[in-house]
């Protein structure tokens, strides 16, 4: 049943003054390179143009059949350690994976849908240092999903770009490294023969890379410098002239197992240092954690201001997924008219609504952790210490499920074959749309979640189903109403915040010290 208006959240803007926005502003506007949590496993991400070669490598390293890294065309493969070999499926719309034989004859389950991701868990010595993980060939990762990539990324902590010497950085893969060389990534490139072996430079990519390069291709026509070394130095020049910032990237010729083992060591040297670097970010216990915490002698209109700071949050993080939709709506568009036609838009819209939910799931974290941050410094005194503001978080969450709006936040928003949005709680269900899991939250609230089902494919992929104008009209009937289903739903969650907190800083008001 659809929830009417929310009290104090769903009223006028108007009624805020100008100085009731909360530390949180601005709000960020796109999904990047994030950091990643101290307790975060560490993973090394493998991104790379169409081909066999990424595949490859990754087999390679694992010392695997390529077959059992085979996946649906736009799922992800995420590759565990375990003792026992398993493989399952994550499909959207389902609370339980769908699990099927680890060995290479094993055939996949039959699906509507792509999953989001495959689980292949093996036991690899390599995989006890950090996961594996897989994505989509870049060409068809489109604007959503290189946010979505450029997330895992970030919480993963290393990136392995695997190309081929017959292949060429495109400008959307350029733009991708751009975007990741300045955050604390580890890069490595993975270099492979190819189809036609390691060809001289003048046969390959780099036709348009710099004249020292076809110098060098010059010299191997003439025997004097080595193919390889000459293959690796041109694809790096031709990364180096779009995105300097990486010239420290370290390059790695792969053509066979005794290729790889530098590579593969210089990973595992890697997660040598990352995983002391991550467990001395999160020391054991914090300030403020457990220090009796008084009330400041005038906390002033701390509630008023509250309900101010959460109706203001909530009507622009709303306002700003609109005009996302909006633009989603004109990609979609695009992709039926310009693009590959009907059978392309389940495709398109789901990725779109992969990095929609990142977004919207980064905007409620901030907006919450600024108006905790903020209501808590009136009531305790300014600044708030990370310790008490955790304290805070913590009982305000536990405090949620009390409220009628505060139960079932756990849930997923399914776009269905009829353009309208069904729903499914639970956190099972959550996980099933990850492309690369977070392993825990340190968060108020639950992630935002939104995913086609099964029907969209079976609607747009049936043979001889065609009509463009349907397609746009179901798009855009599909669209709004995912916007008036978000619209409740991020209503729905600033209202239970505003109450669970007013409870706890009420009781702290009530005691003189915080309970928390």
């Amino acid at each position: 049943m659809k929830q009417g208006p929310l009290p104090s959240v769903d009223a006028p803007d108007d009624m805020a003054g100008p100085t009731d926005l909360p530390r949180c502003g601005p709000l960020p506007t796109q999904v990047g390179v994030t950091g990643p949590a101290p307790d975060e496993p560490l993973g090394v991400v493998a991104v790379g143009p169409a081909g066999a070669e990424r595949r490859g490598v990754l087999a390679t390293l694992l010392g695997l059949d390529p077959v059992m890294l085979t996946v649906p065309a736009g799922s992800w493969l995420v590759v565990r350690h375990a003792k026992v070999p398993t493989r399952a499926a994550f499909v959207p719309g389902y609370r339980r994976p769908h699990s099927y034989g680890a060995d290479r004859d094993a055939a996949g389950p039959a699906l509507a849908r792509p999953p989001r991701r495959v689980e292949l868990s093996v036991p690899e010595p390599l995989l006890r240092h950090f996961n594996l993980i897989d994505t989509p060939d870049t060409g068809a990762l489109g604007m959503a999903g290189s946010r979505v990539l450029l997330d895992s990324v970030g919480r993963a902590g290393a990136l392995l770009f695997v190309i081929a010497a017959d292949q060429a950085f495109t400008a959307a893969e350029l733009n991708l490294l751009a975007e990741v060389a300045p955050a604390p990534v580890q890069v490595v490139f993975a270099v492979t023969p190819g189809a036609a072996g390691w060809a001289p430079v003048a046969d390959g990519p780099v036709a348009d890379g710099p004249a020292a390069t076809e110098d060098a291709g010059a010299s191997v026509s003439q025997g004097q410098v080595d193919p390889v070394t000459v293959t690796v130095e041109a694809h790096r020049a031709v990364l180096l002239a779009a995105v300097p910032a990486l010239a420290g990237a370290r390059w790695f010729p792969v053509d066979d197992a005794d290729s790889a083992a530098d590579l593969r060591r210089a990973l595992v040297n890697w997660a040598a240092g990352e995983v002391l670097q991550r467990g001395s970010a999160d020391p054991p216990v914090l300030p403020g954690q457990h220090d009796r915490v008084p009330v400041v002698a005038d906390p002033g209109d701390w509630s008023e201001r509250l309900d101010r700071q959460t109706r203001t949050c909530a009507q622009r993080i709303r306002q700003h997924l609109a005009l996302e939709l909006a633009n989603t709506h004109l990609r979609a568009v695009q992709e039926i008219v310009f693009g590959v036609g009907c059978t392309g838009l389940p495709d398109l819209l789901d990725r779109e609504m992969a990095a929609l939910s990142l977004l919207a799931t980064a905007q409620c974290d901030h907006a919450v952790r600024g108006i905790v941050a903020d209501a808590a410094a009136q009531v305790l005194g300014s600044p708030v210490a990370e310790g008490v503001r955790r304290r805070i978080a913590t009982a305000v969450e536990f405090g949620l499920t009390e409220h009628r709006g505060g139960r079932d936040l756990d849930r997923v928003l399914l776009i269905t074959s009829t353009a309208g949005v069904a729903e499914l709680a639970g956190a099972e269900a959550l996980d099933a749309l990850s492309g690369y899991p977070t392993a825990s939250r340190d968060e108020v609230l639950p992630p935002v979640a939104v995913a086609l089902s099964g029907g969209c494919w079976q609607r747009w992929r049936t043979p001889g189903n065609e009509d463009h104008n349907a397609a746009r009209a179901w798009s855009q009937r599909a669209l709004r109403e995912v916007e008036l289903s978000l619209s409740r739903e991020i209503s729905r969650r600033f209202e239970v915040i505003r109450l669970s907190l007013g409870v706890v800083l009420s009781d702290a008001v009530d005691h003189g010290i915080l309970l928390a």
